[in-house]
């Protein structure tokens, strides 16, 4: 497939993986049984700085991505992507999915987040137009020492938990529960979307040239 046309099509399936991250992480919300590792990292933070839950995300955000740079990580088009579509579609699957009664319910919707998330996560990073900072942590782990994305994930996850929940952060079974599920769902997917005909490893394969992401100006976390 030629550069143009397949641009195009790892555009739409980056805005696609980004959509689909956010209703993830709404669904996970709205099932009440533990907020994402990340949040808890977030709500501990809140209980040492003078700052609200807003600016915590964004200072940490920042921290985030100066450990890129060891990692050898580089943001593109689809870091600032996260930015502008991962928000308006949890917002808008909030809106759309009530809050559902009974444990069964919650722990159904629970599952059907994270299994979700690790096909988003894995669609809008198999675009190759560039990670969210968090995301883009684990990829530079797994790239920079060899690790396997599930264990990369994992270690992180765990890590980020448990440092929270040492701040006074809120951790729940469904925290502990997508800590350890969503690195080994990420696993499998990735090849997947690298064999999709306009994946960046396939139009390297066909032109000889490299597909390289789109430098983006200031990239922000994932929820």
């Amino acid at each position: 497939m030629s550069r143009s046309p397949a641009l195009v099509l790892r555009s739409v399936q980056l805005l696609v993986g980004l959509f689909l991250y956010g209703a993830a992480t709404a669904l996970q919300v709205r099932a009440v049984v533990g907020v994402g590792s990340w949040t808890v990292l977030t709500q501990g933070l809140e209980h040492v700085l003078p700052w609200s839950f807003g600016v915590v995300t964004v200072v940490s955000s920042v921290v985030i991505l100066l450990l890129w740079i060891p990692l050898r990580q580089r943001p593109g088009i689809g870091t600032l992507c996260n930015v502008l579509a991962i928000g308006p579609s949890a917002d808008l699957v909030l809106w759309l999915v009530p809050e559902p009664d009974g444990i069964v319910a919650r722990v159904a919707l629970f599952v059907a987040g994270v299994a979700l998330l690790a096909v988003a996560t894995a669609c809008y990073i198999g675009a190759g137009l560039g990670t969210g900072a968090r995301d883009g942590l684990m990829v530079g782990v797994h790239e920079r020492f060899g690790w396997p994305l599930w264990l990369a994930r994992t270690v992180i996850e765990v890590t980020v938990v448990v440092v929270g929940w040492l701040l006074g952060g809120d951790v729940g079974v469904g925290t502990v529960v997508a800590a350890f599920a969503i690195g080994p769902l990420v696993q499998p997917l990735m090849p997947l979307f690298r064999r999709l005909p306009w994946s960046p490893v396939q139009v390297v394969a066909d032109t000889g040239r490299e597909a390289r992401p789109t430098p983006a100006a200031a990239p922000t976390p994932v929820p």
